[in-house]
């Protein structure tokens, strides 16, 4: 079969889905978690763009090793050069050069004649390839770029050394048949396009990211651009999972394959999703919650009678276990540690401990412990794995009438215990006034979201937040059974990433 190189802008293109922007840190565990996954290519950031996004690249070039690592960069030398800094320490590096080419974003965004953009194109490819000979040059908006000049700056962009040119439908305007006639007229037309790999990158403005991306493959495209959950820009961007699982299960058709490891295709939506706080909506393909759940009388005997009646593909091939064992106070530590496995958690043994210890508290207050509440706990546990502050301790005192007050009891990275109160206009505000007091630490909530992980009464209850602090966001989740808790917990989360991410950006620094 041919080989789908799988080129990931989860922390590039997906990071700019507004609201789920990352810290160093997170930027750090996801890719790893990619590398895990088996892409080819990870997009580690726009180093020109921060301080933040540079040191963020610079310390994932150094530190992953199996994939190229990829910079975005204007058609600037500056830009260039910031990007070569952040990647030179990769294994494999990479510069991915973009420039509009559509008359609509040439003539009255860049207020640039054609002639100027192709010249520009030229010479900071050939400027990149004076660093590395992996050179990637994108014509931004090439779905609506008229198909003779786009031929033309192909060509240009691979004589000045371009290894990778990719075609991207900027807007999502494109539909499937006339992306795929993009692909075939630049196989026929680029007489050069033998000494370069074509690349697709589509956007979901209208719902056809991922089709579209199929079918340029299915013209001749051999790398795919997308992200984990399809999050990104706008609508977002193709469906990693999806266009991979498309590949696999209809390599009947396709004739295609990758070297995705699938079984980490849902550790790695829980983990995007933990971290930027994008929701997975429950009937998403391949990962959704109910993208393997059976409700029709008829589906449901089906299934039950042999799964390929009405399940496609085996959930356990994305790493969702097919099997509904349900926990209670009275399972065992082996059966504990088994469900963890086929959802796809290896822990260590004093992390199997504390995740046990924290499993029997929460199946003392529940009937049933399901798949869901484990996966809180489990992301629960390494959130305070990372922790410079703990939260030890929190009561509060609210009601009509009276003045809302919480007490919390911290232990700090010294390893003492330290406890304060505060009012506030209700609970949650004197709880976070109560914590402020403690960490001392300047920030804004911008985001508070309540929701239930599971249904019933006894249901857990999971929070995110995401507060501001020098114009950076970061993101914190909290779940208990108490939702008070959990707010305190998701609070406590947000502050300890962006302590973290102070740290780790002094590590980059070598300070």
């Amino acid at each position: 079969m041919d080989k789908v190189i799988v080129f990931d802008t989860t922390l590039r293109d997906g990071e700019q889905g507004a609201g789920g922007s990352l810290n160093i840190g997170e930027k750090l565990e996801i890719a790893h978690q990619l590398e895990k996954l088996g892409v080819d290519v990870i997009e580690a950031g726009f180093p020109a763009s921060s301080p933040g996004d540079f040191e963020a690249v610079k310390l994932i070039a150094k530190e992953i090793r199996t994939p190229i690592i990829c910079a975005l960069t204007f058609a600037q030398p500056d830009s260039i050069d910031a990007a070569w800094k952040a990647v030179k320490g990769a294994e494999h590096p990479r510069i991915h050069i973009f420039l509009s080419s559509s008359d609509i974003q040439m003539f009255y965004q860049l207020k640039k004649s054609r002639e100027e953009i192709l010249e520009s194109a030229r010479e900071m490819v050939a400027h990149a390839k004076s660093y590395l000979d992996d050179v990637e040059f994108s014509p931004m908006d090439a779905s609506r770029t008229d198909p003779e000049y786009l031929y033309k700056i192909t060509t240009a962009v691979i004589d000045a050394g371009a290894t990778t040119v990719n075609f991207p439908d900027t807007v999502g305007y494109a539909t499937p048949s006339g992306y795929g006639e993009l692909v075939e007229g630049i196989i026929s037309n680029v007489p050069n396009i033998d000494r370069a790999l074509i690349s697709i990158h589509c956007h979901n403005d209208l719902g056809m990211a991922v089709a579209n991306s199929l079918a340029a493959l299915k013209k001749g495209a051999r790398q795919v651009e997308c992200t984990v959950n399809g999050i990104g820009e706008r609508a977002g961007n193709a469906s990693m999972e999806e266009i991979v699982m498309a590949l696999k299960t209809r390599n009947d058709f396709y004739q295609m394959d990758t070297n995705i490891v699938t079984a980490e295709i849902y550790k790695t939506s829980r983990m995007v999703s933990d971290l930027t706080g994008f929701t997975v909506q429950p009937n998403k393909a391949i990962v959704g919650l109910n993208a393997f759940r059976h409700e029709s009388g008829i589906h449901q005997d089906g299934v039950l009678k042999k799964a390929i009646t009405y399940e496609i593909m085996d959930p356990r091939s994305v790493g969702i276990p097919s099997s509904s064992l349900v926990l209670g106070k009275l399972s065992g530590r082996h059966a504990f540690k088994e469900r963890l496995a086929e959802l796809g958690y290896s822990l260590n043994d004093e992390d199997l401990n504390r995740a046990f210890a924290s499993f029997k508290k929460l199946a003392d207050k529940k009937k049933e412990v399901v798949d869901r509440d484990i996966d809180s706990l489990i992301a629960e546990e390494m959130r305070t794995t990372s922790e410079i502050y703990h939260l030890e301790h929190v009561q509060i005192s609210c009601g009509s009438p009276g003045i809302p007050t919480a007490t919390v009891k911290l232990t700090t990275p010294y390893g003492q215990t330290v406890t304060d109160a505060s009012p506030g206009t209700g609970p949650v505000d004197a709880m976070y006034k109560a914590i402020n007091r403690i960490v001392k630490v300047p920030n804004n909530l911008t985001e508070f979201t309540v929701k239930s992980v599971t249904e019933g009464i006894d249901a857990i209850g999971a929070v995110l937040i995401r507060i501001e602090s020098s114009g950076m966001t970061y993101t914190g989740r909290g779940a208990d059974t108490d939702i008070l808790v959990s707010c305190a917990k998701a609070y406590m989360n947000a502050l300890n990433r962006l302590l973290m991410a102070k740290k780790t950006t002094k590590r980059a620094r070598g300070e």
